[in-house]
């Protein structure tokens, strides 16, 4: 069966997903939730009702996407007829005064349908599965070498990404945090969730290097530090099942920089998943409950990016690739503040706007690593 086969066999298969009245009965539910009336619905029947939104609107996205190709295909084949009809007036006699016309427009059909053909290639070799269906991502930087100057460069990571991801109408949520003295973090976990999320953010992953004079370096030279930036996708509600019988959850008083108790009570969390031994925490909220939430998050989407590296038999590589020990010559990226200049060293591009990409505008960064990747 040919690639585009598959493609209409598939897309057939979501026509008739969609067509399944099972599928939207219970939206009723999740309507209401959205009112503020969430105590008249039992927490099973909400989440029910969500999951089954969560499905629609993720076999609708690939619907679409599908259709895409296929209209593509389409175009192609429209153009391929044409070229042959062109092709049997060349052979006809009696049509002589239509030989030139017929010449003409074989060979603009044939150039349409390379750049048709191209595009098709493209659409083809997305990953689009992933790519459309994720709407919800996991950011995870963390401090690398070069002691509080690096804790600090984290800080300045997370909030270009916040104003980016502001830019983009995503919606962002803080997770888990480890503040420093200076303000800044030895590491920081966020969600952000919106459309196209998963394919922009994607290309952060990696070692990021800074090169700047510290705000604590009294001599005035220039040190390199960097933080490492994990981008995951977040697993769709029922992808990942964690039994609770697995679970060791500990307890603790929130803090902040300097052992500074932040919350007299014990709100923090640190959830251990006993059969592979991940750990995660939550301190962030004030509501022991809140923070339970954004733990078993955290955990949710590692546990996915494991079982999905497993099953690939690269067991962590995912994101050991993409964290590497975070060592300097480690890097993805150069940030250098003297000379307010931004390398990207996988496209061996420099971008000379500090202040505007630190504000958030990393379009043109982002635009330049897909025309990239979609060249190659």
């Amino acid at each position: 069966m040919s690639e585009i086969e598959t493609i209409k066999k598939k897309y057939n298969e979501i026509l008739q997903q969609l067509a399944d009245p099972e599928l939207i009965s219970n939206w009723p539910a999740s309507a209401k939730a959205t009112t503020g009336e969430e105590s008249k619905i039992s927490s099973s029947s909400l989440a029910y009702a969500r999951a089954g939104k969560e499905k629609f609107e993720a076999l609708l996205k690939t619907k679409e996407f599908l259709e895409k190709i296929l209209n593509k295909e389409k175009e192609i084949k429209d153009l391929e007829n044409r070229i042959e009809e062109n092709k049997t007036i060349l052979k006809s006699y009696e049509e002589k005064e239509l030989f030139s016309l017929a010449e003409t427009e074989i060979i603009q059909l044939g150039e349409k349908k390379k750049i048709l053909e191209e595009e098709l290639k493209k659409l083809l070799s997305e990953p689009q599965e992933k790519k459309d269906t994720v709407k919800t991502i996991l950011v995870e930087i963390r401090s690398g070498a070069g002691g509080e100057e690096a804790s600090l460069f984290v800080a300045d990571l997370f909030k270009m990404y916040s104003k980016y991801a502001a830019l983009q109408n995503w919606k962002e949520k803080l997770l888990d945090s480890r503040p420093t003295s200076l303000n800044g973090f030895k590491e920081i976990v966020f969600e952000i969730s919106g459309n196209e999320v998963f394919s922009k953010m994607k290309t952060e992953a990696g070692v990021h290097r800074v090169q700047r004079i510290p705000i604590t370096e009294k001599s005035g030279r220039i040190h390199t530090s960097t933080a490492s930036v994990a981008v995951l996708p977040k697993p769709q509600k029922g992808k990942i099942t964690i039994n609770p019988n697995d679970l060791k959850i500990d307890t603790y008083k929130a803090s902040g920089p300097g052992g500074q108790y932040v919350n007299k009570r014990m709100t923090a969390i640190r959830i251990t998943h006993l059969p592979t031994g991940l750990a995660v925490t939550s301190q962030t909220e004030r509501s022991l409950q809140q923070n339970r939430e954004n733990a078993l998050s955290i955990l949710e989407t590692k546990l996915l990016e494991k079982k999905e590296t497993e099953e690939s038999n690269k067991i962590g590589q995912e994101r050991r690739l993409q964290i590497g020990k975070a060592e300097r010559a480690e890097k993805i990226r150069t940030y250098n503040f003297p000379q307010s200049r931004i390398t990207d060293h996988r496209i061996k591009k420099s971008f000379h706007n500090m202040e505007e990409v630190m504000e958030g505008k990393l379009e043109p960064i982002i635009k330049a690593l897909s025309k990239t990747a979609a060249k190659e």
